[in-house]
């Protein structure tokens, strides 16, 4: 098939590459790039820098950034979007993502001429023509109305637990709408492709796999400390903030009476006031952003992805497993990806079980090694993102030749 022009729509910004989802897309457009002509129309906060995200992808034949603020938690922007998404069919979250800037761009370049549209993360769909002239790709890196779902079952005062039921429903409703609307709908995992087909009976939708960079994560040879922990993400993404802080007040002090002396570093950007002073009283390390995570992965013995909320997949998990590291994760937080409870990783989801597994695998050098090895082995014989671009890209192919029939 001839190089196809493809319009990449990914609102909430791509750089820096600190967030899995950036990553995902990042290395997928980086590779796709080199045999399509690639349009990128992207927003970032007006205090952020965009050369870089323009030398990152210096392939593509064009990297557009436009100047967005999201409006915040508690400011009056916030509560008109949440006031104003109550009488549409928007969902507050989405409401927010509503740009019109973006929207006249996008209709510019349509008209210009593309073979394919792709929708990065749902918040793009709320920005695109009802009827678009190129078939549209929606690219879900989350069930986004199960990640509200979950906020919704762990939240326990009232009034906020109220507004989270409505805001799950009328994601799920608008996400079932959007997957109809579009052309393909492809998801980062099986699971979440089950979810979304109960959801969307109708739609066309298709998994591929998440990838990891293996060449850069990789196993250092550097010695770990033996009784240190390590979590890394983004720390102003409210899924991890939950699971440190669940972490620190109901896991740690389990796993300080069976092993003094032991550590955690929690590795991420932009941590709150609240995470800081848990993590403090508790002697917890929080970094926030570093220019490298790979120095605090390696030195420590453990891995730890004690998630409760979340949806898509996490590339954090792949990333350890391609240092050799040896990973304990919750059910939520290993969900969607490829790997087995007692070959690549373990899985505990109560605090006494997640504690339990941390000791073993601290006690257990060759257990440990062995994980982490059978991690690495894995990742590198099915997960580059090579591979996993391939499959996107021949979901894309069929689409663009079936709209031309």
């Amino acid at each position: 098939m001839r190089p196809l022009r493809i319009l990449w729509v990914k609102v909430g910004g791509l750089w820096p590459p600190t967030t899995g989802g950036r990553l995902r897309s990042l290395h997928m457009i980086g590779e796709l790039s080199q045999r399509h002509r690639i349009s990128l129309l992207t927003t970032r906060h007006p205090a952020d820098e965009a050369a870089s995200l323009r030398i990152r992808l210096s392939a593509c034949e064009r990297v557009e950034s436009l100047p967005y603020t999201l409006p915040k938690q508690g400011s009056a922007r916030f509560a008109l979007a949440v006031a104003r998404s109550w009488a549409s069919p928007y969902p507050a979250d989405l409401w927010r993502w509503r740009i019109p800037a973006v929207r006249a761009r996008i209709r510019e370049r349509m008209k210009e001429g593309v073979d394919l549209c792709v929708a990065d993360f749902l918040v793009a769909m709320p920005n695109l023509p009802i009827r678009t002239s190129a078939p549209v790709v929606l690219f879900e890196h989350n069930v986004e109305y199960m990640i509200w779902k979950r906020l919704h079952e762990v939240e326990k005062r009232p009034w906020r637990r109220a507004m989270l039921a409505l805001e799950w429903r009328k994601m799920r409703q608008y996400e079932a709408k959007a997957c109809a609307r579009v052309g393909l709908t492809v998801a980062v995992s099986e699971a979440d492709r089950a979810l979304l087909v109960a959801n969307a009976p109708d739609a066309d939708i298709r998994a591929i796999g998440t990838g990891v960079d293996t060449a850069y994560f990789h196993p250092n040879g550097a010695a770990e400390a033996p009784a240190a922990l390590v979590f890394t993400g983004s720390m102003d993404w409210y899924p991890n903030e939950d699971a440190m802080l669940y972490f620190v007040a109901a896991i740690l002090p389990e796993l300080r009476r069976k092993v003094p002396g032991i550590s955690l570093a929690v590795v991420g950007r932009d941590p709150s006031d609240r995470l800081r002073a848990a993590c403090a009283a508790a002697g917890v390390q929080v970094t926030g952003t570093v220019a490298d995570i790979r120095p605090f992965v390696a030195q420590a013995a453990v891995y730890v992805v004690p998630l409760r909320i979340g949806g898509g997949t996490r590339l954090k998990i792949f990333e350890a497993l391609a240092m050799g590291k040896a990973v304990v994760a919750t059910r939520v937080g290993a969900e969607g990806l490829p790997i087995v409870s007692g070959q690549h990783f373990l899985q505990a989801d109560s605090p006494t079980d997640f504690a339990q597994a941390v000791v073993t695998l601290l006690k257990d050098t060759a257990h440990r090694r062995a994980l982490g090895m059978a991690g690495r082995r894995l990742v590198e014989e099915r997960y580059s993102w090579t591979q996993v671009t391939k499959q996107f890209e021949a979901h894309c192919e069929e689409v663009v030749s079936r709209h031309a029939r």
